[in-house]
């Protein structure tokens, strides 16, 4: 059944390393993230005489809006799209993945038609070098995956488990950084040395057999020392290009402060600038 207007969350997350950087086994990056309910991209869609897109990134929704009708075959409807919220862009929340994904999975919501996030994210050109952010689109929780095989398209999912419900995250920003995207991201990654394969092996290591496990039993300590070295090992390959193993100065010492009180998990999402730490209660997150 068709509905009349449609409304979409779509959550950001968090790019916690990748695996693979080296491609030695046929199948490169690969990665660890894990969702967070806030920030958010939310919208609305309806059906309009003309088309009209209104609120933040709205040029950049109505370019998602015109493919997505083009791939189903509606070019001739007509939407009215209001955008209330928005992930902050080039912070490394994932902005760009879940946007598009929000407009795509509303204009199947009002038409009646199944969602398809991993389709929609290779349609849409989303996903090239991480499943993480389709991934998260339908479910939350952390998940691992696959890396980039031959196939075209998002790389598979291969493991999720949940959050426990009670540990929270802190985000911090900087709002005078930006994180690469797009051409910048692409001459980064090429300017980079290769990834030492040693190095690619003990970080499937660190995730297969001490973060998910940790995560099983709800061991904070035992995953968030995981994902720290995972981190240190990923930010220090990136730091040539990003400046250090933090992107931003400021998150840097905000993170070696957030360290020294006894938050767990400490790393960068993504390019940054964005920075998180992760601890076990809500109490002790105001407490910081």
């Amino acid at each position: 059944m068709k509905a009349d207007v449609v409304s979409v969350a779509a959550p950001a997350r968090l790019h916690l390393g990748f695996l693979d950087m080296n491609g030695g086994l046929g199948r490169l990056f690969g990665g660890i993230g894990m969702a967070v309910s806030a920030p958010a991209t939310r919208l609305s869609l309806s059906r309009a005489i003309d088309t009209t897109v209104e609120g933040p990134e709205k040029t950049r929704a109505r370019w998602h809006l015109e493919a997505m009708r083009s791939h189903l075959g509606i070019e001739h409807h007509h939407h009215r799209m209001v955008i209330e919220e928005v992930i902050p862009a080039h912070c490394g929340l994932g902005s760009g993945t879940q946007i598009a994904l929000a407009v795509a999975a509303a204009l199947r919501e009002l038409n009646g038609l199944a969602l398809d996030p991993v389709g929609d994210a290779d349609y849409l050109g989303r996903g090239n070098r991480s499943g993480v952010g389709a991934g998260f689109f339908l479910d939350g929780g952390v998940l691992v995956d696959g890396g980039k095989g031959e196939r075209d398209g998002p790389p598979p999912v291969i493991a999720r488990l949940p959050f426990p419900e009670t540990w929270r995250v802190i985000l911090v920003l900087d709002p005078a950084r930006r994180g690469f995207a797009g051409a910048a991201e692409r001459d980064a990654f090429e300017a980079l040395p290769r990834f030492p394969e040693r190095d690619a092996a003990d970080i499937c290591r660190l995730v297969l057999m001490r973060a998910l496990p940790s995560l099983a039993e709800k061991d904070i300590e035992g995953f968030g020392s995981a994902i720290a070295d995972v981190q240190r090992r990923v930010g220090s390959h990136f730091a040539p290009a990003q400046g250090g193993v933090f992107s931003s100065a400021k998150v840097a010492l905000a993170m070696e402060t957030l360290a020294a009180s006894g938050a767990h998990g400490i790393g960068q999402s993504s390019w940054g600038p964005t920075g998180f730490a992760i601890l076990p209660s809500e109490q002790e997150a105001a407490a910081l």
